[in-house]
């Protein structure tokens, strides 16, 4: 099949011609060897053991070989890593190594952080404007950009069309399989993880069910701020015998160091004006895909209200999994601004804003995502709040939603539908 270009390769396109060395990080499916054996003249991938091997025997491998040169998984053999580096400190040309991993060097290993040699970058799944459904007309670049652009534009998409979009995940390799195949494919996936991708990455599982059983409660606590108990309650209900909290903690560190956990981080403002923010991040799987499997529940099951959601009392879970569709979606076209995301959450909880986008000029986008065509002033009345605080930093405000049309209110706030919306 002929490679589709992702919003990473307009960046990539941009800082790899200037830069010795990047990495490319990710949970495993998202399509960074696709991604990167796109710019490379060799490729050393360490998940066959042959090539393992003889990188192992020798690791001058890395530049004997002709550049550019790719090297996949690397944190199967972390020596590596350090080789390159030096190879960047004594010929730093440009545009030379790309390295790719699916997980994050556990704490303690003795790897140097690369830190101005080999410039890190998150490849996520598709987002939306990847997957070749509707041509997006409202860029998030340029409403960080301020003046409130003019938007417009309209999708044919409805909310069982993004429901299909939620359970066809945003992995490359999945998504195009049939609803069965598809289904066996990510339980596949999630076996791996338990079996393979956890145990090789430093992670003892004693028990498999139990892991299981948290990755599920994480999953139906999607978009919310859950303490970690009230997870761990739900994944053990009915079941005195619940993990240990060192336990618990490990399921946590270990599956963020894979990139399967993707918790949306608190804000915390670079300025003043606002105090007493939550800084307890939201919980988000790297694809919603998965906390629906984890469920039991399809497509059908979505539209008709089925999943129980920990950790909310209002909401309905197809909310949740499709604010985490347009958070996975939102994340990847911020990346490519150059912008970090984060929520907001005042800490008696009367103000809240699913996403903030902030850029290096610390200007902010607010986003609210609403299940729903409609907008009502209720809707908007915490990006309206943000604004009145924030001032002339609040470069727009906006609601993704599942309707039709694309337009702005009144009160300058922008509806978008999630289709709409790219880099």
């Amino acid at each position: 099949m002929a490679y589709q270009r992702r919003v990473i390769d307009g960046v990539l396109d941009e800082v790899f011609p200037g830069l010795p060395a990047i990495a490319l990080e990710g949970a495993k499916g998202v399509g960074k060897t696709a991604t990167a054996s796109q710019r490379v003249t060799t490729v050393l991938a360490l998940d066959d053991p042959l090539q393992l091997e003889a990188l192992a025997a020798n690791l001058d491998l890395v530049v004997q070989v002709e550049p550019p040169v790719f090297v996949d998984e690397w944190q199967l053999h972390p020596p590596v890593w350090d080789r390159i580096r030096r190879a960047v400190d004594a010929a730093p040309d440009r545009a030379r190594f790309l390295l790719a991993g699916s997980a994050r060097v556990a704490p303690g290993a003795r790897v140097h952080s690369g830190a101005g040699r080999i410039v890190r970058m998150v490849m996520r799944p598709l987002a939306m404007s990847e997957r070749s459904l509707v041509e997006p007309t409202v860029s998030l670049r340029e409403l960080l950009a301020g003046g409130r652009p003019e938007i417009g534009g309209s999708s044919p998409l409805t909310v069982p069309d993004y429901v299909e979009e939620i359970v066809r995940s945003g992995f490359p390799g999945i998504r195009g399989m049939s609803g069965r195949v598809r289904g066996l494919q990510i339980d596949s996936y999630v076996d791996r993880i338990v079996e393979h991708e956890l145990p090789e990455n430093g992670m003892t599982i004693r028990r498999p069910r139990a892991l299981r059983a948290w990755l599920a409660a994480y999953g139906a606590a999607t978009a919310t701020d859950a303490a970690y108990s009230r997870i761990v309650d739900a994944a053990t209900a009915g079941d005195d015998d619940k993990p240990a909290r060192q336990t618990v903690d490990g399921y946590r560190e270990h599956l963020q160091r894979i990139f399967v956990l993707d918790p949306v981080q608190a804000w915390t403002p670079a300025f003043a004006p606002l105090r007493r923010l939550t800084k307890t991040p939201k919980h988000h799987l790297v694809d919603p895909a998965i906390a629906a499997r984890l469920a039991g529940v399809d497509a059908e099951g979505l539209l008709r209200g089925l999943g129980t959601r920990v950790g909310a009392s209002t909401g309905t879970w197809l909310g949740a999994l499709f604010e985490s569709l347009a958070t996975q979606s939102v994340r990847v076209y911020a990346a490519a601004a150059d912008a970090d995301v984060g929520h907001l959450r005042s800490a008696d909880t009367s103000r809240e804003v699913d996403l903030i986008v902030e850029d290096r000029g610390l200007r902010v986008v607010g986003i609210e995502v609403k299940l729903a065509g409609t907008v009502s002033d209720r809707d908007v009345r915490h990006l309206n709040w943000l604004d009145r605080e924030l001032g002339d930093r609040l470069a727009d405000k906006i609601v993704i939603t599942t309707g039709p049309q694309a337009y702005r209110r009144p009160d300058g706030v922008a509806v978008v539908p999630l289709a709409l919306l790219g880099p």
